[in-house]
């Protein structure tokens, strides 16, 4: 059992690092570079890379499977003096989720279904994304989900502590 205990928080952690590195690349490097491109480029490539990202492995193991193995870490830690703090840990996650799925969502696929970028008015299109609200929004979830993976991080630490003690 206590194998099974901190292998489900090894793989909250792990997946939840994963999600918190995808929105941080997004915030230090993707947005601000396409920030930079003219409009047909700019939706061209935003659009793609979201089609992209929308597959079993982000999806399924990262982005649902850090909330998933962060619940199933916290049931099999009940009472442990990392609880609390795998607890905190899901709720920031889950808000992380509740922002995506409000927010982030549904301005990509309002892009999305704008068309194709060589036969739309791009301009108007990128406009209508509200690219500082993405930006800012995204910025909310990458904190939430670094936050997250740092108190995972630590009960990681108080798990192998609590071990190694008599």
């Amino acid at each position: 059992m206590n194998g099974l205990r901190v292998a489900s928080l090894m793989a909250a952690t792990m997946m939840t690092g994963l999600v918190a590195g995808v929105y941080a690349i997004y915030a230090n490097a993707f947005m601000p570079g396409l920030a930079k491109t003219d409009d047909k480029t700019f939706v061209a490539a935003f659009t793609a890379v979201d089609r992209a990202i929308v597959n079993p492995l982000f999806l399924g193991l990262g982005f649902v499977g850090a909330l998933l193995f962060t619940l199933l870490a916290g049931l099999l830690n009940l009472k442990e003096k990392a609880t609390p703090w795998i607890v905190a840990a899901f709720v920031l996650y889950l808000i992380s989720m509740i922002v995506t799925v409000a927010v982030n969502v549904p301005l990509n696929d309002a892009l999305k279904a704008a068309g194709d970028p060589a036969t739309i008015d791009v301009a108007a299109a990128r406009a209508a994304f509200d690219e500082a609200k993405w930006v800012a929004f995204n910025l909310v979830r990458t904190i939430l989900a670094l936050v997250s993976f740092g108190l995972l991080g630590w009960a990681l630490y108080l798990t192998g502590k609590s071990a190694t003690q008599p």
